[in-house]
């Protein structure tokens, strides 16, 4: 296939990835060749050129909770993004926000019996690394380095063919419950590709609206979806805690169409029209008209701009006190900085970022994701940070030494570390 502005054969490979999300179903299709790079060491040409998304079907809270619904929506978006690329996918790589993922910080370390440090002593702390992560019989969906050290001594970088007698690896790992993992496996292996690798949502999406600096000096990212709120927190450039939470852009659709007796559908358009946390004098006067449910007659409420206020406040309000107690109990919000990034579908709320700044105590920006080559305007909005992420998180030669997704390679996972040890130090 011939990518516009890459002479034929350049092309080195394609990259498909997908996001099922409670909202939408989101997937991309990437060319990766040695046309303009992108900013940053190490990193490939890359050039979208197939977006596909569809409302999501099948799903609730990040969980697959139908099959077949959601094997339909999938398939229709992959379908819509390989028509676009005309290209045909074999395997894709999947986000995941599902299975009450759990974050840890630990260290694991080895003696050093040769006295010096070899890919086999990295192996074997990498590998008692994932034992530890799983001792509970929950599933490792991502792992990735914080430090080295040597003998008690920091601040190393590559260790292999140094002195020492003990190797230590400061770990960070996420898991999450294996059930939910399997079903979102089989939704991708019943439309005939192969999940090649799954990787935690916050992960992808905090890669896509934060840049390199942010992570480096700390920050927060939240990612603001239907179904769920995820948060990633980011420190010296390596992510050091992540979370999930059942709550969402679609609960503050619920809240309205309960209270109004409205349909969703309607309730949804009311908040996108007058939906907002920025309070003035002439809301409690300007009204406007929505159908009740059920009234065949074709009956209509009058709601104040004042009272859709209140209740978008209130669950906004509770989202963002679960947030702010999740970043306090997590222990390590003090490496992470005092900046917060907000992302998604629901951080398009109007006034959304001086409202969650003043329930945070911490400076907040509305993101959309990094600018990356042949991506369309609508697919560089907030709601597609997650998608986008994933590029930037599964490109060859990112980030290698530092971070491992589960995947569904054939070999063990001492050869999956040898070849992750082999890209990266």
């Amino acid at each position: 296939m011939l990518v516009k502005g890459w002479a034929p054969g350049m092309v080195q490979e394609f990259i498909g990835v997908v996001d099922i999300g409670t909202s939408k179903i989101a997937c991309l299709i990437a060319a990766i060749g040695p046309g303009p790079r992108a900013p940053g060491p190490s990193r490939p040409a890359v050039r979208v050129i197939g977006v596909g998304h569809q409302r999501s079907r099948g799903v609730k809270a990040g969980v697959i909770a139908d099959l077949d619904q959601a094997e339909q929506a999938v398939r229709a978006a992959i379908a819509q993004a390989e028509r676009m690329a005309g290209v045909t996918l074999d395997h894709v790589r999947v986000s995941v926000s599902c299975g009450r993922l759990r974050s840890l910080n630990f260290a694991a370390s080895t003696d050093v019996e040769t006295g010096i440090v070899t890919e086999q002593d990295i192996a074997r702390v990498l590998a008692g690394g994932e034992a530890f992560a799983e001792r509970d019989g929950r599933a490792l969906v991502h792992m990735n380095q914080i430090a080295l050290r040597l003998d008690g001594a920091p601040g190393i970088g590559d260790p292999r063919g140094m002195a020492a007698g003990k190797f230590s690896m400061d770990l960070h790992a996420v898991t999450a419950d294996e059930a939910p993992l399997r079903n979102l496996r089989l939704v991708i292996e019943r439309c005939y590709l192969s999940p090649t690798c799954i990787l935690i949502a916050p992960y992808a999406s905090g890669l896509a609206v934060t840049s390199e600096e942010e992570r480096r000096l700390g920050v927060t990212a939240i990612d603001m979806g239907g179904g769920t709120t995820t948060l990633a927190m980011f420190a010296e450039g390596e992510l050091i805690h992540a979370d999930a939470m059942p709550l969402g852009g679609n609960h503050v659709t619920l809240d309205i169409a309960r209270t109004l007796h409205t349909p969703l559908a309607e309730a949804e358009r009311i908040k996108a029209l007058y939906g907002t946390l920025v309070s003035a004098q002439s809301d409690q006067h300007d009204l406007f008209s929505y159908p009740l449910t059920g009234e065949e007659d074709g009956s209509v409420g009058h709601a104040t701009k004042a009272r859709l206020g209140e209740i978008i406040r209130v669950r906004i309000e509770a989202l963002f006190d679960q947030v702010r107690k999740r970043i306090e109990a997590c222990g390590v919000a003090v490496f992470a900085g005092g900046r917060v990034v907000l992302t998604g579908g629901g951080s398009q709320l109007v006034g959304l970022a001086d409202f969650a700044a003043n329930e945070l105590g911490r400076p907040v920006r509305v993101a959309g994701p990094h600018a990356v080559s042949g991506l369309p305007p609508v697919a560089s909005s907030p709601p597609f940070a997650t998608v986008v992420g994933l590029l930037s998180a599964t490109m060859p030669q990112v980030g290698a030494s530092r971070f491992r997704g589960r995947d569904r390679s054939p070999q063990g996972y001492l050869g999956r570390v040898g070849a992750w040890l082999r890209q990266g130090f």
